[in-house]
């Protein structure tokens, strides 16, 4: 994982959501971001979701992305194909600004190196 300096973080943050948008029509926040990677993760296409796996979606992506940082390690798929994430390690305690730059950097890493294209 690279480390960028938060100026870096926001220049190749803002490429991001510009091309999510030119993508998806409007510009996403962090937590439909999260959504879509969620969806990809759980590998079975577009398709309705109720509340709740929304919210397992996102858990799912967060789980993937702090994977790269060794917090979570993936265990495999459930008997329905759904992603489990085991917890290694916990995060340090981290202000808001800095939860959202962990995150932010991870997705940024994730888009560079996964199939979904911006």
């Amino acid at each position: 994982m690279e480390n960028k300096t938060p100026s870096e973080l926001n220049v190749k943050w803002k490429q991001l959501l510009v091309s999510l948008e030119a993508q998806f029509g409007e510009e996403p926040d962090l937590q439909t971001i999260l959504f879509l990677i969620g969806v990809n993760e759980l590998g079975k296409g577009a398709m309705e979701f109720t509340k709740g796996q929304k919210m397992d979606l996102m858990h799912i992506a967060t789980c993937s992305l702090l994977s790269q940082y060794g917090y979570y390690l993936y265990e495999g798929l459930d008997t329905d194909g759904w992603p489990h994430y085991t917890l290694v390690e916990k995060l340090p305690p981290l202000k808001i600004g800095q939860q959202e730059d962990l995150l932010r950097e991870a997705i940024l890493s994730y888009f560079d190196v996964s199939d979904i294209k911006e």
